[in-house]
């Protein structure tokens, strides 16, 4: 069937709940696909390292509803169990409504909610929350309560007494001394890639999972399911995978670079792309090279060895200067501005392609946008509306002379501003998107790209 895991409010512990059920899981060699509610990209590589499977993002702000059912439905066959992890508190939405919430998914995906509880300051009143989430929204289905944060067998035993009238199985109950803590900074989680002890985590997360939960009910409750909600069917591109004569793409990939959709990935490779790994914190640019994406991450975090490689950066602005069509995100468009200026105001050297200087500063940028694609657009069709999502402690000084979007906060009433960065063959922007629903935008940065290299051949 699958399960959402929700919390009752962000912090409630739905993140160490899902990662000791996946782990849990893997150790026995299950194959397990995980799914995450949002635009996030930490969590879900947490769930890659332990289920060895892409995460799957399920948002249909950055997409649609039809496409998050399509995701669903075609990445949970040929497993043997599968779990959606939400976001933030269970009715919390991207406005003034749920939409793209848990709970939003879980009425979209018809899927039964495994409900997060954090119990550190709470005893009987335990049970009027609980009634309260599980009568607002009457099309939600409950499979059950998680107590997380248990201080003693007293406490449970009073939780447990005030929960009964409610005719709803406690299916994990995590003490307080097995909290679980992950490092975190200035964006949230410290990703997979920086934690030198993550197999040793991962093991505590394996034990939790073992110990804590009521298998015997949860089990059925995970395997997939066929007959839950409609199934939307969606285009999908068919165009030949890679082939010794495909442009090869350069994908940016290390602990500075890490934010992606796996399914942008997979798009690429879908209309032909043959995709080259490399890291700009410890390598030369790979050649020969068609095509660059760099995705978000933490170049602030890794801005010394970044400008230290000062030949990786000079060849990728030569490329640039030539004509390569590259796809920068983010961390990706700091990486092209001509000095990224850290935390500690020390400034270090870039590449240079963009003529503005990216400054780390306390205020946090986040949400949803509205953009609206400018002529001045190299892969988004004029005029075309896609929705994105920002999430950066950065500013780049001055106004770009030719923005490739008009953008808007999720609310309609927001004021409009002009956004990103078009130089040579440079689509550069702090809005991530997730081209599921926008396949043209991969198809029309492979085409580019393929452009670019019949041109190196000629």
């Amino acid at each position: 069937m699958a399960v959402v895991i929700a919390g009752e409010r962000s912090g409630a512990g739905k993140t160490t709940v899902t990662l000791s059920l996946l782990a849990a899981l893997q150790r026995q060699q299950f194959t397990v696909q995980s799914f995450k509610v949002g635009p996030d990209y930490i969590d879900p590589m947490f769930h890659h390292y332990i289920t060895r499977r892409a995460c799957r993002n399920l948002d249909p702000v950055l997409t649609s509803e039809a496409y998050v059912c399509q995701c669903f439905y075609t990445h949970q066959h040929n497993v043997d169990y599968a779990l959606v992890e939400g976001v933030m508190g269970l009715f919390d939405g991207a406005g003034t409504d749920d939409r793209a919430s848990t709970a939003h998914i879980a009425r979209l995906l018809n899927l039964p909610i495994l409900l997060v509880l954090d119990c550190s300051r709470l005893s009987r009143s335990i049970a009027a929350l609980v009634h309260g989430y599980c009568t607002f929204d009457p099309r939600l289905q409950f499979a059950g309560l998680v107590l997380n944060r248990v201080g003693s067998d007293r406490h449970l035993a009073v939780l447990k007494s005030a929960l009964e009238p409610l005719g709803l199985p406690i299916l994990g109950v995590l003490r307080r001394h097995d909290e679980i803590t992950i490092p975190d900074r200035h964006l949230g989680l410290v990703p997979t890639a920086e934690l030198p002890d993550l197999d040793a985590l991962i093991d505590r997360f394996a034990d939790l999972g073992k110990q804590c939960f009521n298998w015997n009910i949860l089990l059925p409750l995970l395997r997939p399911s066929f007959n839950q909600a409609p199934y939307f069917s969606l285009p999908i591109p068919h165009s030949p995978l890679p082939t010794p004569q495909s442009p090869r793409v350069a994908i940016a990939y290390d602990r500075a670079f890490n934010f992606y959709y796996a399914d942008n990935l997979e798009l690429l490779q879908q209309f032909g792309a043959a995709l080259v790994w490399w890291s700009p914190l410890t390598e030369p640019f790979p050649q020969p090279i068609h095509g660059l994406y760099l995705g978000g991450g933490f170049p602030e975090v890794f801005a010394q060895p970044l400008s230290a490689n000062r030949a990786a950066r000079l060849a990728v602005k030569a490329a640039i200067e030539a004509g390569m069509p590259t796809y920068a995100e983010c961390g990706g468009l700091m990486y092209l501005s001509k000095q990224l200026v850290d935390f500690d105001n020390r400034p270090w050297d870039m590449v240079g392609v963009l003529p503005t200087i990216a400054r780390m500063e306390k205020r946090l940028t986040l949400g949803y946008r509205r953009a609206v694609s400018l002529p001045n657009n190299l892969f988004v069709a004029p005029e075309t509306v896609t929705w994105g999502h920002e999430f950066h402690r950065s500013v780049v000084l001055g106004q770009s002379d030719a923005p490739l979007y008009q953008i808007q906060g999720y609310d309609p009433q927001s004021s409009f501003s002009l956004e990103g960065w078009r130089i040579h063959q440079v689509h550069a922007s702090y809005v991530h998107l997730h081209w599921g629903a926008n396949p043209e935008i991969p198809d029309r940065f492979v085409r580019s790209c393929l452009e670019y290299a019949q041109l190196k051949q000629a």
